[in-house]
């Protein structure tokens, strides 16, 4: 990929078939001009608010607190060190750090000194962010603790370097001399409601990364999103551990903390996030599938699923059970819970919400931003909630769930083909989810369309509601369903650590056996005869984002998956069995 000699500017359109005005129906563009842009809200705390703690960062042990007057005059200082660096306005700045306070100040920064924020995710391998650096061209990048150290070498020369203090050892510029040798700056600059905001990569979950846009506007439209599922409360506390460097985390927590002024807490390390969740004490919390689905494990762990729903059938000891579990996974104070990025099993959710968390689902993509949430108080098993506020769905004869509002971004960064494909002509974005409304408006998701396959017996199966019902059993972490060209869809079962740990003897197996063809024999009787799954395989294997197997927000890459464990499958369909094992680090 060819490297431009220029940083691409928010005033420079050559990569769109519109403009950004273009992109926006009118009746969008005259929505968007009285809403309050993200600036407009840190100028407002700063003023109005300054002493209120803003940011809460754990570091080397202690923890570090700024309130609003402190966080902006560290913005304005680093906004002051990168408008005398005289770049092109709008020049793109890249933020390639685990989520921390330093990362809401330097886009705070980017913000204020007219230019434009590309985060890029710190799981990704050195080439992944080698080839995304080049597609955004940035002219700086803000650098701190990384899941993988290997990727400072993705930072190419001639790109300015700022080093947050959780960053590895590297070349560049430290924060905290930027502080001590700049004056803040002055006034509070504005930037336009239509004017390029960031670049939000999706995670590529059928393809390479594609960089989506989004104005100032937008940000907007995410706060009032989440405050129809939150209410407009300003003393909420919540913990930012999703990466920022996806969309749904930098609305639901960093621009809704922004509009309405919630405390936010940060975590120190992977290893420190029990701990770190204890103190932050949420009142909201934000998670994907897997780490509800390892919660409930870890409390099957201490106690039996058997026992526990005994425990909870007691009125007055069930009571204090409820409560003894939310304190120790630090969820006790949790008012609303949400769960996005990926399905979530129905039964996982109604647990959680018999335990007291009152869990709910979420939707939206880079694309759209939040579109659905639950309102305030309101619960319908099995969807993801009702249209935000701005939002305008729409089921095609498909079945694909379309989507139009002031969320929508303007584009794909430097793919005119992309944007045109992503849009209608009427202006509504593809999905690519298939779905259904009831008639109140409540919107149920039924799975991707690119994920559907054929079955050899001519008819389409959509996996991943499938992969839902098999995850429900608590030895099984993540789950595959494939099948084309197959009689017969076949499943892939990642196991649980305990649940590896008990098959490593044959009574432990031949009771994984016995329990998971139970499991067979229930999904499969609510299923019809097309999508009824031969066999699960079971495996030990990783499934990370390292080797390439889930994005970095944790979805399945399907293709790299399928090609796999498409070479065993008719090995396994000659065993006959409705449970195979497969186990990858042993010999079996």
């Amino acid at each position: 990929m060819q490297q431009s000699s220029q940083p691409k500017t928010a005033a420079d359109p050559s990569h769109l078939e519109m403009t950004e005005a273009e992109l926006l129906t009118p009746s969008l563009q005259e929505r968007t001009k009285a809403v309050e842009l993200p600036l407009d809200r840190a100028y407002y705390w700063e003023r109005k608010h300054p002493h209120r703690l803003f940011l809460t960062q754990p570091l080397n042990g202690r923890a570090r607190h700024w309130n609003w007057r402190e966080t902006m005059q560290e913005s304005r200082r680093v906004a002051a060190y990168l408008k005398a660096q005289n770049w092109p306005s709008g020049s793109h700045i890249v933020i390639l750090s685990r989520n921390c306070a330093w990362w809401i100040m330097a886009e705070f920064a980017i913000w204020m000194s007219g230019h434009v924020t590309v985060p890029i995710y710190t799981s990704l391998t050195p080439e992944a962010a080698r080839r995304l650096f080049a597609h955004c061209d940035p002219v700086a990048c803000f650098l701190g603790a990384l899941d993988n150290p290997e990727l400072v070498a993705a930072v190419g020369r001639g790109i300015a370097t700022i080093r947050f203090p959780t960053a590895p050892p590297s070349a560049g510029l430290d924060w905290q001399t930027i502080l001590e040798n700049t004056p803040p700056l002055s006034g509070n600059p504005q930037r336009e409601a239509g004017e390029l905001a960031t670049i939000i990569y999706t995670s590529g979950t059928t393809g390479a990364p594609k960089g989506a846009m989004h104005c100032f506007a937008a940000f907007s439209y995410f706060a009032k999103a989440v405050e129809q599922v939150t209410g407009s409360r300003s003393n909420e506390r919540a913990i930012s551990y999703l990466p920022l460097a996806h969309i749904a985390e930098r609305a639901l927590t960093e621009t809704t903390s922004l509009y309405r002024g919630w405390r936010i807490f940060f975590g120190e390390s992977s290893s420190t996030f029990f701990r770190d969740l204890k103190r932050a004490r949420p009142t909201v919390f934000f998670s994907v599938p897997r780490l509800y689905a390892k919660f409930q494990a870890g409390v099957f762990e201490k106690v039996s699923q058997p026992k526990l729903e005994r425990w909870l059938g007691i009125p007055l000891l069930g009571f204090f059970v409820r409560r003894r579990i939310l304190r120790q996974l630090g969820l006790h104070r949790v008012r609303m819970a949400a769960s996005g990025s990926a399905p979530i099993p129905l039964e996982l959710v109604l647990w959680f919400r018999r335990l007291g968390l009152p869990l709910a689902e979420g939707y939206g993509t880079t694309e759209s931003g939040i579109t659905h949430t639950a309102p305030r108080g309101q619960f319908r098993a099995g969807t993801v909630g009702k249209d935000a506020p701005g939002v305008e769905t729409r089921i095609s004869q498909e079945g694909e769930i379309q989507v139009k509002s002031p969320m929508n971004m303007t584009g794909y960064y430097r793919d005119p083909q992309g944007t045109a494909a992503a849009f209608t002509a009427d202006g509504f974005i593809h999905s690519g989810d298939l779905g259904e409304m009831d008639r109140d408006g409540w919107l149920r998701i039924k799975g991707r369309m690119k994920e559907q396959f054929k079955t050899a017996k001519g008819k389409y199966v959509t996996p991943s509601a499938i992969e839902m019902m098999l995850g429900t059993h608590p030895a099984i972490e993540m789950c595959l369903v494939m099948g084309s060209g197959l009689p017969a869809p076949v499943a892939i079962a990642v196991l649980t650590p305990p649940a590896r740990e008990n098959a490593k003897t044959a009574e432990g197996r031949l009771a994984l056996e016995h329990s998971l063809a139970d499991l067979l024999d229930r999904v499969n009787a609510a299923l019809a005869p097309h999508e009824r799954i031969a066999s699960v395989t079971l495996t030990d294997a990783k499934w990370g984002i390292d080797n390439g197997l889930l994005t970095p927000t944790l979805k399945l890459r399907r293709a790299p998956l399928e090609l796999r464990y498409s070479p065993f499958i008719e090995q396994w369909r000659a065993q006959a069995k409705r449970v195979v094992w497969h186990f990858e680090t042993e010999k079996t």
